[in-house]
């Protein structure tokens, strides 16, 4: 379809564009489920906090890996193609718990190597997916695109965990992860039934080898994040919050069984999730707000205020429900310091340089997150879950530290410039 008759056409009654949402809140539906349950699992089986931490380290540790040569050969291939690949992959890695306890003969092994390769096979799908929703839609429709795909994924991290929590009550969680199975298969299907190509242009090959012209774009994306003072100083301050992250959301699991006394099939561990979701779809709604408003420096510096006495509060919080509404507005307040950091990012990065800087600065920032739960997890298993989170909270409160002698109070919205 040519761009002319993308850019007339309305993008909810593009039929490809439909199929790819569609395909895309299927599958993030059962991500967010196996989230809930791969802890679970572990948990079920070692009693340990660090194992069970440990599990969100596999779900991470691919990207920094990955990431950077994810993007550059997803620009090279067909994405379609590498999409679907991925998807079916993952139908594969999946169903082969459910398959495995079915049999009896599930091994905690199996799960750690299920979740790493699962991850391992988004990261590539996330990189292809990058560039393809531009060459679905068109530029005309690609805000409006993007941020229906944004609001489906949260949805799906709100709705997810509550019927992760159901699956495991009614069916246990091993037989629960056949969920996010099938959600590939349906996705894949979805991507193949969609009739417009993935890739607006053909790359050319030069003369370099790839690995020669990859390993230089790539080193151009870190010289300039280096380089550039607002760049490096966000990218320092996301550190110290992914690793506070990576403790909070790998001890989750522990902190609402441990500290509130709650069994393994409690479904209000999946409301806890949910709670956490919708904190980040109110910070979605609130930020274009602040901005109009607030200097967006000051966002970040006043989230990460909040971000630390918020973590203290869930802590200490005496019952269940206070427990998740601090953590609900805990991950909001993450998520607006974190969506706030891209747009500054992205304010000060030149366009030929936009997709490898905010690679390169994320897969920074991702490889403190397992780290984080590592740490929280050895924390745990020693002390308790609450001291483990007090502790863990040195992360974000460094972050804070920093961004008192950073330039980012100097940092103003600029005038009719829309940041997210």
């Amino acid at each position: 379809m040519k761009s002319s008759e993308l850019a007339s056409k309305s993008l909810w009654r593009d039929r490809a564009f439909l199929f790819f949402w569609s395909g895309r809140i299927i599958s993030l539906l059962g991500t967010a489920m196996t989230a809930v349950v791969f802890p679970l699992l572990v948990y079920r089986m070692t009693r340990s906090p660090l194992l069970t931490a440990l599990i969100s380290v596999c779900d991470i540790a691919p990207y920094p890996v990955f990431a950077l040569f994810a993007g550059t050969l997803a620009d090279r291939v067909n994405r379609r193609r590498l999409m679907i690949t991925c998807d079916l992959l993952n139908t594969l890695f999946l169903g082969s718990i459910p398959l495995a306890s079915l049999l009896h003969v599930l091994t905690l092994a199996q799960i750690y190597t299920v979740a790493l390769l699962s991850a391992t096979a988004f990261v590539w799908f996330d990189a292809a997916n990058f560039g393809a929703v531009p060459a679905l839609v068109g530029r005309t429709h690609l805000i409006a695109a993007n941020s229906a795909l944004w609001t489906a994924s949260t949805l799906a991290d709100i709705v997810g965990p509550s019927l992760a929590g159901l699956g495991v009550v009614l069916l246990g969680p091993a037989i629960t992860v056949s969920a996010d199975s099938a959600s590939y298969l349906l996705s894949a299907l979805s991507l193949a039934l969609i009739p417009r190509a993935f890739n607006q242009l053909r790359h050319k090959e030069g003369t370099e080898s790839w690995l020669r012209s990859s390993m230089s774009a790539i080193g151009e994306g870190l010289h300039f994040l280096w380089r550039q003072p607002l760049v490096r100083i966000l990218t320092g301050l996301g550190i110290g919050s992914a690793l506070t992250a990576g403790a909070v959301q790998g001890l989750l699991i522990v902190y609402a069984i441990r500290a509130f006394g709650l069994a393994t099939t409690d479904p209000r561990i999946g409301l806890l999730f949910g709670a956490g979701a919708t904190g980040a779809l109110a910070s979605n709604l609130l930020l274009p707000v602040l901005v109009k408003h607030v200097a967006v420096g000051r966002i970040t510096m006043v989230g990460l205020l909040l971000n630390l006495l918020l973590l203290f509060a869930m802590a200490l919080a005496p019952t269940f429900l206070v427990g998740m509404l601090c953590y609900g507005l805990w991950l909001g307040c993450n998520h607006l310091v974190n969506i706030n950091g891209i747009s500054l990012r992205q304010l000060v990065t030149p366009d030929d340089l936009q997709s490898r800087v905010n690679a390169s600065a994320r897969m920074v920032m991702v490889a403190a997150n397992p780290l984080g739960a590592a740490l929280g997890g050895i924390l745990a298993e020693h002390t308790t879950v609450r001291f483990a989170l007090l502790i863990m909270a040195c992360g974000v409160a460094l972050s804070l530290l920093l961004s008192w002698f950073s330039p980012l109070w100097l940092v103003q919205t600029p005038q009719g410039e829309t940041l997210v």
